[in-house]
């Protein structure tokens, strides 16, 4: 069966860490462009990071520049989103989704893709 599974959210304190992973059955991640947004309430969906297929070109939101980092693990067909000094306001639902057909990155704006997670909730909270 063809799909994207999210996984790693939880709840964490402010300045705190976590990673979440996004794990490929049925396709080979290295051949898409992997993107990671999320979405909390009242507050506009945010393509936040990716990893580009092939040579693995990033993109990072200026809102987690610095302190997130993604990675494709192409022997475990998984990739990471690596999240450091964590802070309330990232807080929210991340997705990750898979998109071939588009520009670049695009699969970051969570509009366009070929596959998409459930999603991994991400509490950042004392």
């Amino acid at each position: 069966q063809v799909q994207l599974v999210d996984t790693g959210g939880g709840l964490v304190q402010p300045g705190g860490s976590l990673r979440l992973s996004c794990a490929a059955y049925g396709f080979t991640l290295r051949s898409y462009d992997i993107g990671w947004f999320r979405q909390a309430p009242g507050k506009r969906r945010e393509g936040i990071a990716c990893v580009g297929s092939g040579d693995g070109a990033t993109y990072y939101a200026d809102s987690v520049k610095d302190r997130f980092a993604i990675n494709r693990d192409d022997a475990n067909n998984t990739v990471y989103l690596h999240m450091n000094h964590l802070t309330p306001e990232d807080s929210g639902l991340y997705v990750c989704a898979a998109d071939a057909r588009s520009p670049w990155c695009t699969v970051v704006s969570g509009q366009q893709y070929d596959y998409r997670g459930r999603g991994t909730q991400v509490t950042v909270s004392a």
